[in-house]
This record gives C-alpha cells, sequence and structure tokens, in this order.
C-alpha cells in the first residue's frame, strides 16, 4: 500500500491555522483493527500506522519517501476561498439577505 504525503486541515476546534503548515508522511492501515479480549479497545499488529512523519516542506517528504523506497501518493491542500468583508456591510443599505434583528 502507498504512503499519504499531505498536508493537515485546520481541525473544527482550532481558531488559528498553525498545525497546518507542515507535511504528514503517513502510513495506511495494512490490518484489521479487532477489539482488545480484555478491555475492549481497539488493537492491531500493525505499528507503522502509528508512525507520524512531519516536514517542513513537501519536497523533503518525497525526497525522504524516496530514500527510503516507500511508495507513496501526494494529496494537495484545498485552496480556501476567502471572502473578505467588513463589519459595515452587515448594516448595507443594498446588502442581500433577510434583516434578522
Amino acid at each position: 500500500m502507498k504512503a499519504r504525503i499531505y498536508q493537515p486541515a485546520k481541525t473544527s476546534m482550532q481558531s488559528g491555522r498553525s498545525k497546518t503548515k507542515r507535511w504528514v508522511l503517513e502510513h495506511p492501515r495494512s490490518s484489521a483493527v479487532k477489539p482488545d479480549n480484555l478491555m475492549g479497545w481497539q488493537s492491531s499488529s500493525d505499528t507503522q500506522r502509528q508512525v507520524r512523519i512531519y516536514f517542513a516542506t513537501k519536497e523533503e517528504a518525497i525526497a525522504f519517501a524516496d530514500a527510503k523506497n516507500i511508495a507513496f501518493e501526494v494529496r494537495e491542500p484545498k485552496v480556501r476561498n476567502l471572502r473578505l468583508k467588513t463589519y459595515a456591510d452587515n448594516f448595507a443599505y443594498d446588502r442581500k439577505g433577510a434583516w434578522t434583528h
């Protein structure tokens, strides 16, 4: 199976974009997950899934994967579409949309 090289998205609990600048190399799950007999937690014999390697750039991640002969696929990040507006736009006379208060 191929490893993934990607730039993680911002989680819903984050307000900033601090953890989205690095690139990650991670391996996919290669064995099934089953519940542990004692505690009932998920367990697997797959140890590669536990390792994530972080890089500053996409090129560094690709160079590392090539040097270690790891098959990989690169997933490009989605482009954010920002609609910049000011607070005064909420009270404009030519505003499109219902007035809520």
